[in-house]
């Protein structure tokens, strides 16, 4: 959330400037109408209106709707150059659509702007992970814990990185401390359940895998694990049962479990 200065809300509405910020957790249909308001209510500031379109373009990519979003991110590009955070959000829109090389421009970019911009590291690094270069991933995962380590999710994302890449004593210690900072997700369990069948360790994977289906009972790399894991075990029906399941939430889970090695 961006706070509107007290110009803009004495110009354009006090009320206005509380949805296009999304106080209280305001509905992206309301934080656009909010900023529309703003937008066209004519504010002369141009860091204000840069703002305005930044929030307007979060709101958007919170509905899924990506150009419309960059449309807006463009915007404030074009009224302040040297903001970073549409700079970064435009990145996101870009890797949601699929354009992940016109994503990292523009984490590259924000990233240039603010060298301490955590979560542009971030966002690149998963954007390399969407790619297959987890080398480079795994540096700006680096980068991302060592300026924001108590952004929780980056600990997991960079155990399940290290696994990719065979690094599973790194992988074990990162998914250890995503554990003890997020005890209730279920993709952190997940994760160190992929490590273990990495390292060939089955009973210490289903018992990760099983945590993780009671946090997210259909997710489905965690019963494609447990039925991985259950096969090399000897159970036969368990296995074929957990992988079957899997398949019906995720038609090409076993390509995928494929691509990370285990077949």
């Amino acid at each position: 959330m961006w706070l509107m200065t007290s110009a803009a809300a004495q110009s354009s509405g006090f009320a206005d400037v509380e949805l296009c910020n999304g106080k209280n957790r305001t509905s992206p249909a309301a934080q656009i109408k909010g900023c529309t308001a703003l937008i066209d209510g004519g504010a002369d500031n141009p860091k204000v209106l840069a703002i305005a379109h930044t929030n307007r373009g979060n709101a958007h990519t919170a509905q899924g709707e990506y150009e419309q979003a960059v449309k807006d991110y463009d915007e404030a590009i074009k009224l302040n150059p040297n903001f970073a955070k549409p700079l970064n959000n435009r990145g996101v829109a870009y890797q949601k659509m699929g354009d992940y090389d016109r994503a990292i421009q523009d984490f590259n970019a924000a990233i240039n702007i603010d060298p301490n911009y955590a979560n542009a590291f971030a966002n690149r690094a998963e954007t390399y992970q969407k790619k297959g270069d987890y080398p480079n991933a795994l540096k700006d995962f680096d980068e991302a814990i060592q300026q924001g380590p108590t952004l929780k999710p980056l600990w997991n994302e960079r155990c399940w990185t290290h696994a990719m890449v065979g690094e599973l004593q790194a992988a074990m210690a990162d998914c250890n401390e995503a554990i003890r900072l997020e005890p209730d997700v279920a993709a952190v369990f997940d994760s160190r359940g992929l490590t273990y069948l990495k390292l060939g360790q089955w009973a210490s994977a289903i018992t990760d895998y099983d945590t993780a289906l009671r946090l997210d009972p259909k997710l489905p790399s965690a019963l494609y694990g447990r039925g991985f894991a259950r096969l090399k075990m000897g159970d036969r029906a368990g296995g074929d049962a957990d992988i079957a399941a899997a398949e019906a939430v995720e038609r090409n889970i076993a390509g995928k479990f494929a691509r990370y090695g285990l077949h």
